[in-house]
């Protein structure tokens, strides 16, 4: 997976979120459930992320369970995700995993970052449309 953005700017992270994918990701690897690359592509973008105070995080930056719009840039359509922890995931209503190649692409990214990444079927472009909702934004720190 290939992901950039628009500005080759960092990506930010909540020091709670970064603690618990952190976890996530070593806990994980003690099991045999999850694909180790996918770890592993979470664990880099961890690497590069700014840090910050969850009360510090400007409200347009993607932040575990905040719920976004993502325009596709080549079919045009549109697709509401919320980002949440492998055991909270459930595609039929929307919430994709941060362990799934389109959570781990938008996690830290902001409104208006277009996130590149290869699939099978080839080369996918989606552009940060909207934060819906963001938890800090709405205060609520302990999500």
């Amino acid at each position: 997976m290939t992901k950039q953005s628009e500005r080759n700017a960092n990506i930010y992270i909540t020091e709670p979120d970064y603690n618990r994918l952190s976890a996530l990701i070593e806990k994980t690897r003690e099991g045999n459930g999850v694909d180790r690359q996918y770890l592993n592509k979470l664990e880099a973008e961890l690497d590069r992320a700014e840090i910050v105070d969850a009360k510090d995080i400007p409200a347009n930056v993607i932040t575990m369970r905040s719920t976004v719009r993502l325009k596709d840039l080549v079919s045009g359509d549109e697709n509401t995700y919320s980002l949440v922890f492998p055991t909270e995931a459930d595609f039929s209503q929307g919430k994709i995993s941060v362990l799934a190649p389109i959570g781990t692409a938008i996690l830290g990214y902001k409104s208006g970052d277009t996130i590149e990444w290869t699939v099978p079927s080839g080369l996918r472009r989606l552009k940060v449309d909207k934060i819906i909702y963001q938890p800090e934004a709405a205060g609520h720190f302990d999500l």
